[in-house]
């Protein structure tokens, strides 16, 4: 920190200008990224891994295990998912932890149902029945040869998955929820900056930049799969 070179506009030395505190932008947008991508990254894979162990259950065995956890998830789906985390975080406190277990939470039934929905079609099929008169258990037909064919709709559900707790997570740190403190967010980095948005706007600008230009590369990988 500098507080010679506060506020300074975008130049040679600094690309995307300092902050109210004389920081370089430009690094801590790269912090910023960095934290929000570890948020994201670590929300999808708790989301994914829990979410695609249900969605195998009870779209595989069905009956009263289907009943009882899409119930479940229904009631969970039921609300806004930003709404949600807000509340678990505010009950066990902000933080860059607890951000990802809310979030990680709150993610699972939307992976659940569409595995579940896959694996009512699969195991139908053929290769199905054929494992199943080779003597293969349960288990292995699920996790070796039905899961295997869900990874396109998976991978999908992952890209969609990484660009709502970006925004999430954004969000919350936006409205002090979420990162804090030593640690740099983008979305903290937003709430920051609207204070100078008239006297530094590049101050907003850079963060802003980031987390557009994040969810949209993820939006048109998701078109290309």
């Amino acid at each position: 920190m500098d507080g010679a070179v506060k506020n300074l506009a975008p130049n040679l030395a600094h690309p995307f200008g300092t902050d109210n505190f004389g920081r370089d932008i430009l690094s801590r947008v790269m912090s910023g990224a960095k934290t929000t991508f570890f948020v994201a990254v670590s929300t999808v894979a708790i989301g994914a891994m829990a979410g695609t162990f249900i969605g195998a259950l009870t779209g595989y065995y069905g009956g009263i295990l289907d009943e009882i956890l899409m119930r479940i998830n229904d009631g969970l789906t039921s609300f806004p998912s930003i709404l949600l985390a807000l509340v678990f975080v505010s009950i066990i406190g902000p933080g860059k932890y607890n951000v990802i277990f809310a979030l990680g939470i709150i993610f699972i039934p939307s992976f659940a149902r569409v595995v579940r929905s896959e694996y009512i079609s699969f195991k139908q099929m053929d290769f199905v029945k054929n494992a199943r008169l080779m003597g293969a258990g349960n288990f292995r037909i699920m996790f070796v040869h039905i899961l295997p064919n869900t990874k396109l709709i998976l991978l999908s559900s992952v890209t969609i998955g990484f660009n709502n707790a970006v925004l999430a997570e954004a969000g919350m740190s936006y409205l002090q929820l979420g990162v804090q403190p030593p640690d740099a967010s983008l979305g903290r980095m937003l709430s920051e900056a609207q204070t100078y948005l008239f006297n530094a706007p590049w101050y907003a600008l850079a963060p802003g930049l980031m987390i557009v230009l994040t969810v949209l590369g993820f939006s048109l990988i998701n078109e290309r799969m």
